[in-house]
């Protein structure tokens, strides 16, 4: 199965859901995911979400007409996610206390 194209929103409005990107996204082809990031903590929105589409050109068109379109009052930010670098892991276990 190919791999979809994984798309990046930021500067979303916390009263923004799953479904309102899912329709904002639909206008441009089939969305294969929606995924908003929250706060581990409190559950809370933070700001921002990653959209997945399994149509390079789909996304591609997303992308370009969505960057910088307001969706409840916010101008969001839309981009291809770029890979989350490697970091060392926090509390391995060893070190101060």
């Amino acid at each position: 199965m190919a791999q979809g194209t994984n798309i990046y929103v930021g500067n979303l409005s916390f009263e923004v859901n799953e479904a309102d990107l899912e329709q904002a996204f639909a206008e441009f082809g089939r969305v294969a995911s929606v995924s908003i990031v929250k706060d581990r903590e409190t559950g809370k929105p933070r700001g921002f979400a990653f959209v997945e589409m399994n149509d390079a050109k789909e996304a591609a068109a997303a992308i370009q007409q969505l960057n910088l379109r307001e969706i409840k009052g916010r101008s969001i930010t839309v981009n291809e996610a770029r890979p989350k670098p490697d970091r060392p892991r926090r509390g391995g276990g060893r070190g101060r206390w």
